[in-house]
This record gives C-alpha cells, sequence and structure tokens, in this order.
C-alpha cells in the first residue's frame, strides 16, 4: 500500500498518532462514504462497543477511546488486515473515474458534487440551524 502524507490538523496533537496504524482508522473515520456505508462499521465496534452503539461516529469513537485499547486492537493481524484492506478498497474508490469521468471523459469538467439534505446524513452529524 502506497504511503500517504499525514494530513497536517491541530486534533493530531491530541490524538495517539504515533501508534503505528493510527493513521489507517483517521483515514477510514474521516471519510463520509461511513454515513452510508456500514463495511467500517465493525472496526468501530471492536475499538469500543458501548461508545459505537451510543454514537454511530468513527470519528467520536476514535478521539475517545484510550491509545492501549488502540495499541491492543491494533496488534492483532486479523484486524489489522481488516482494517488495511479498507483502506486499500477506498482508495481504489477514490482513484477509479466515476460514471461522467467513464462517458464524458472529453468534457474539461473535473467534478460534480451533489448535497442533498436528505441523503448520506445521519444522527452522528448535527445539523444546527
Amino acid at each position: 500500500m502506497s504511503k500517504k502524507n499525514r494530513v497536517e490538523h491541530p486534533i493530531y496533537s491530541f490524538l495517539s498518532t504515533e501508534v503505528e496504524g493510527f493513521d489507517a482508522l483517521a483515514e477510514l473515520a474521516l471519510d463520509m462514504r461511513w454515513s452510508w456505508s456500514h463495511a467500517t462499521d465493525q472496526v468501530w465496534n471492536q475499538l469500543d462497543p458501548e461508545l459505537w452503539q451510543l454514537t454511530q461516529n468513527p470519528w467520536v469513537v476514535l478521539q475517545t477511546v484510550s491509545r492501549g485499547q488502540i495499541e491492543r486492537v491494533l496488534a492483532d493481524p486479523v484486524f489489522r488486515k481488516i482494517v488495511d484492506d479498507l483502506v486499500q478498497t477506498r482508495r481504489q474508490a477514490i482513484e477509479t473515474p466515476a460514471w461522467f469521468q467513464q462517458h464524458y471523459s472529453q468534457v474539461p469538467l473535473s467534478c460534480v458534487a451533489y448535497f442533498s439534505m436528505e441523503f448520506m446524513l445521519s444522527e452522528a452529524l448535527p445539523i444546527y440551524p
């Protein structure tokens, strides 16, 4: 798997970033596809089942779980393979041309974003008026 540069963000100073494998967990937690795809649910449930049931929010779980628990879970080769496979699948999905790029490759438009309040949100994403 290719090595990615760590995103510089102040929040990282409070997290266990020096733990081997933490970056992969952070990449999965910050991927908003978790709001509709439940492929990573088992990861967050294994880190902290009670907190996962309460929040259904991977970023909250990752920020809250202890460093010791992160190290214990990441030391399990089966868990680590699951995380690595999920990260690889995520990266492949991002790099794969979408329908528009496949069908209209000559158009200079490189991306389109559609935002709808009815889709891709969950109760874990607070919305304030």
